[in-house]
């Protein structure tokens, strides 16, 4: 599992549609930022929760110096895209699909839910300073929403 002080491993991910081709390198190079798993787009914990939360407490998060917020799931762009709009989430959390779980799986934090279809994301909250991670917080349980939630991420800041 990615530990603080790594550097982010250089994968692609998708961001807005199937086309749209970034990897990390690219997003996360010379700011600071948030990144945020989740275990599905749409499930009910991740919308009610843990999505929202960050798209509530995007202003303040930013006003502490993250230049961006990225949520990721193991979902295909398309979905992410339209759970994103359905959040109210475009200009405060940018989603990210990571379709193959290629993300997911290199950053160590990828789990097996049987009911969810297979592979899906531990849910975490980290932060990226220029492609290294200063800070990481795993749920325990890998469900829980407790260290990961913006809520708890802005206490510690």
């Amino acid at each position: 599992m990615i530990q603080i002080g790594d550097t982010l491993p250089d994968v692609e991910v998708f961001e807005a549609n199937p086309s749209q081709k970034v990897t990390t390198a690219q997003l996360f190079d010379g700011k600071r930022c948030l990144l945020f798993g989740v275990i599905g787009a749409f499930t009910s914990g991740c919308s009610k929760v843990h999505l929202s939360g960050y798209v509530a407490d995007a202003g303040a998060l930013h006003d502490k110096g993250y230049a961006e917020i990225f949520c990721v799931s193991v979902n295909d762009a398309a979905v992410m895209s339209a759970w994103g709009a359905s959040q109210g989430a475009e200009g405060k959390v940018r989603l990210l699909a990571d379709p193959q779980g290629a993300l997911t799986k290199a950053l160590g934090l990828d789990i097996q839910v049987a009911h969810l279809g297979g592979l899906r994301s531990k849910r975490y909250a980290m932060i990226v300073d220029n492609g290294v991670v200063t800070e990481l917080q795993v749920e325990p349980d890998s469900f829980g929403l407790t260290c990961s939630l913006a809520s708890s991420i802005l206490d510690r800041a």
